[in-house]
């Protein structure tokens, strides 16, 4: 693009943000049901959804350039890290976002928010969270980030770094629900298979003990058997949401929870063995998610809360759709979506979601926790969707690089 060219377009879209900024609210509010659960997430320090968060960025750039990408990542993570600091835990939700700092200092070649990251593992003495004696998939989560730092780093002492986890992952093993007494499957919602997988074909690449492979597989399987919708090739937050209906009577499929398989399937496919021969088994998911979730992408490029019914969740929410573009973009970069037909869907949806980063960094428009569709303000952030959001742009500059 020429140079005036280029101008425009951003002044363009400074114009755009400028009237995102000034448009009155007129979405519809929380419940007091979901406001309880804002406010349990504000105070376990997961992020905030203020009033006023002061006015949208108006210096980033849609272009997609190195330069343009890499200054949004660093804008949207250099305002999170010191929040993060300051507020450290093992939870789930800090985990995606320590996978998304990961990315953000391969992508950049800064790697102020690795050590960072070796700085928290190194406070936490690598252990998982609560040392329970059967973790769940996100107490395990943590655990990618202990991995990826050890995979750096793999001298013999440093396994110290990855024991505790894998003397939990072994005693996980042999069992084939949850825990002793508990029949559900160990991966029994879809967010799962973004928190643990990676973690165990991690621990495979760590150790080559074909066991933890061997584990991923069968569970992977028993899951999509029982959650993944073959005729919307989507799947169901949990085997509760099977049969449940939205008000337009469509089936309730949650934009994060199908963020988080997309999100998972591509960050199993990175680690898992080039022979393995259960890798076509991933890589027809991953074709059959994204040309579902594509042709449902909305006219700012982004996805509702409620994938079939976005009427009733007006505003769009940009931890599933940063999922989205990221789990799109590793398919195009590895050659198994087609980049003719996917890189327009990525820039439309890179596009909207700048659209929802503030002046100061602040990345907007994330629903809180939960298992569904639910209301919240356009200012909401949370650091789960900042870690989505740094996993995709990270792999977006990998995407114009190449």
């Amino acid at each position: 693009m020429n140079t005036p060219m280029r101008m425009l377009s951003v002044a363009a879209f400074a114009a755009a943000l400028a009237g995102c900024a000034s448009a009155p609210p007129d979405y519809p509010q929380p419940t007091a049901a979901m406001q309880a659960i804002i406010d349990k997430d504000i105070a376990r320090h997961f992020g905030d959804a203020p009033v006023d968060p002061g006015p949208l960025a108006t210096d980033l750039s849609p272009a997609l350039t190195p330069q343009a990408i890499d200054h949004a990542l660093r804008k949207v993570a250099d305002w999170q890290l010191p929040r993060t600091t300051a507020h450290l835990d093992r939870i789930w939700t800090s985990s995606v976002l320590y996978t998304g700092f990961m990315a953000a200092s391969e992508a950049t070649g800064d790697s102020k928010y690795r050590d960072a990251m070796f700085r928290m593992a190194q406070g936490f003495d690598w252990k998982l969270r609560d040392d329970r004696p059967y973790p769940n998939a996100d107490d395990i989560s943590i655990a990618q980030t202990y991995l990826e730092l050890y995979l750096r780093d793999p001298r013999p002492e440093n396994a110290r770094w990855i024991a505790d986890t894998r003397r939990h992952l072994d005693t996980l093993l042999p069992l084939q629900t949850l825990k002793p007494d508990d029949e559900r499957l160990p991966w029994w919602w879809c967010d799962a298979l973004f928190m643990a997988p990676p973690v165990w074909v991690k621990m495979y690449q760590a150790t080559g003990e074909r066991k933890y492979l061997d584990y991923m597989h069968a569970q992977w399987r028993r899951t999509s058997e029982l959650l993944y919708d073959r005729d919307e090739h989507l799947y169901a937050r949990d085997a509760g949401y099977i049969g449940k209906r939205e008000p337009n009577g469509r089936r309730i499929f949650w934009s994060r929870g199908e963020g988080w398989v997309l999100g998972g399937l591509a960050r199993t496919l990175d680690v898992l063995p080039p022979d393995d021969p259960q890798r076509p088994f991933y890589v027809r998911q991953l074709r059959e998610m994204a040309a579902r979730i594509a042709a449902l992408q909305g006219p700012d490029g982004l996805w509702h809360a409620g994938l079939l019914d976005p009427a009733t969740w007006p505003l769009a929410e940009t931890s599933g759709s940063a999922l989205f573009v990221f789990g799109m973009a590793y398919g195009v970069n590895h050659g198994y979506l087609d980049a003719a037909t996917y890189r327009p869907v990525i820039e439309k949806a890179w596009a909207g979601l700048l659209r929802h980063v503030y002046a100061d960094g602040r990345l907007g428009g994330i629903q809180q926790t939960g298992a569904e569709p639910a209301y919240y303000r356009p200012s909401s952030s949370y650091n789960y969707g900042v870690g989505a959001f740094l996993l995709a742009g990270a792999e977006l500059k990998r995407m114009v690089k190449e």
